[in-house]
């Protein structure tokens, strides 16, 4: 018999473990809950683990703000020793002694913050004419790439031994934290790549609410729909404008609006009188709300 795919939608702030492609992850949730539609915000490798939000059925028209938005990263650093992919998959490439001391790597970590370049590594999934550079990298094939500005806002270090450190980074989106990691070692002058990395925010969700897949799996139906977040905590960053009944019609039918006590510029997001969220409006220079990404008329109702 074929399982009948549901059109559910919202967030699931999921726990991803270490092994899983993100898109494996993604696979693995929207099997679980049936669903018809779904889609992941932001790749984490598979040795990474952490917050993976998992946007669903309708959730999925919203979730560029969180791509975009900025990540929290704990992270374990190994120090005296570079591979061949940044990180502990690799092959070992050079191996020295390491005689740092606490000032010194906090000195190195606030020569890092701020806006930096990164090259983008070959082991990443970053796509070259339609496939991923990892794809090239496996083959022998090195591809030149542009180096990308990102911004480090802070480097926090939690954890000092001989040979590792532990730190907690707060970073744009897009930032390479292998690429952090052997750039530290450069610092340093003693070579590093990164261990291990846990990703612990996305934009406003925190890794404390999140599930992990015995949670999920040990769940029926109902509580793993009990456990989405609604669909505008997407977008809770925006300024709330409730329409009234006659221009909720309107609005939801692809016409600007004019509503008094509008917001005077930007986007925000949109209510009906019952308090429920209908979509993400446009204002305009003139004061009027164009609709701009809507909840299908189901979804909104």
């Amino acid at each position: 018999m074929r399982n009948v795919k549901r059109q559910i939608s919202g967030v699931l702030l999921f726990d991803k473990p270490a092994g899983l492609t993100s898109n494996a992850a993604l696979q693995k949730v929207k099997r679980l809950f049936q669903a018809a539609k779904a889609g992941h915000t932001g790749t984490l490798d598979p040795l990474a683990t952490g917050l993976l939000p998992v946007c669903l059925g309708e959730a999925t028209k919203f979730s560029q703000g969180l791509l975009d938005s900025e990540k929290t990263y704990q992270a374990v650093v190994k120090l005296g020793e570079t591979t061949s992919t940044g990180d502990a998959e690799g092959d070992i490439l050079s191996n020295q002694a390491v005689d740092v001391s606490r000032a010194c790597v906090v000195q190195a970590l606030s020569r890092l913050l701020g806006s930096v370049s990164q090259i983008p590594p070959m082991y990443s999934a970053l796509k070259h004419r339609g496939k991923p550079l990892y794809a090239y990298a496996r083959e022998g094939i090195q591809v030149d790439r542009a180096p990308r500005k990102v911004r480090i806002e802070s480097l926090r270090l939690d954890n000092i031994t001989r040979q590792e450190i532990k730190i907690t980074i707060h970073c744009s989106k897009g930032t390479y934290i292998r690429v952090l990691a052997e750039d530290l070692g450069k610092t340093l002058g003693c070579g590093a790549y990164l261990k291990a990395l846990r990703r612990t925010g996305v934009g406003p969700f925190r890794l404390n609410q999140a599930f992990t897949l015995p949670q999920l799996e040990a769940m029926n139906l109902e509580r793993r729909d009990a456990s989405l977040l609604p669909v505008d905590s997407l977008v809770q960053a925006l300024p709330e404008i409730l329409l009234e009944d006659e221009n909720c019609s309107n609005f939801l039918h692809g016409n600007a609006i004019s509503q008094a006590m509008t917001p005077i510029c930007g986007i925000a997001r949109i209510y009906n009188m019952k308090q429920m969220f209908i979509g993400l409006g446009e204002i305009t220079a003139e004061g009027k709300i164009k609709p701009k990404r809507l909840l299908s008329v189901c979804t909104a109702q």
